[in-house]
């Protein structure tokens, strides 16, 4: 059986986003289009299906840490500021975008919230899993 793990993960994301944009419940707010993804960033995505790249990003973030809050994908997500002369930091990436996602995908029922030994976050449900292996099966 081929796994998410076995296949080129640029042509994975690509792939699973054109198949989210076919479930009814993730959908694109109106506010998406104006919108930076970061601190970090100087304008906004230029690409008009980025949104869908980015859950499919994101849900596929969920499938490999197994458990995974919003604070840690600000982190997977972040970039460097560009700073003029000065040195470049580290930004994390907005939290609204993230946290909208994961919401979407849970009303999809991909994912669900969940606690592990104290430790809150959330999960890829069975669901989520056979949506990310058919996927990875089509692409090897």
């Amino acid at each position: 059986m081929v796994k998410i793990f076995d296949v080129d993960q640029g042509k994975l994301v690509e792939k699973a986003a054109e198949e989210l944009k076919k479930v009814d419940t993730l959908k694109m707010p109106n506010w998406a289009n104006f919108v930076k993804t970061g601190v970090a960033k100087e304008r906004p995505p230029l690409d008009k299906d980025w949104w869908y790249k980015r859950s499919a990003s994101i849900l596929r973030k969920v499938y490999v840490y197994n458990l995974v809050g919003v604070n840690r994908l600000r982190t997977k997500y972040s970039s460097r500021k560009n700073n003029g002369h000065k040195p470049e930091h580290t930004h994390k990436a907005g939290g609204k975008v993230i946290r909208t996602i994961l919401q979407q995908l849970e009303k999809a029922e991909f994912i669900k919230k969940t606690e592990i030994k104290n430790k809150k976050g959330r999960t890829i449900t069975a669901k989520g899993k056979n949506f990310l292996d058919k996927i990875a099966k089509d692409v090897k």
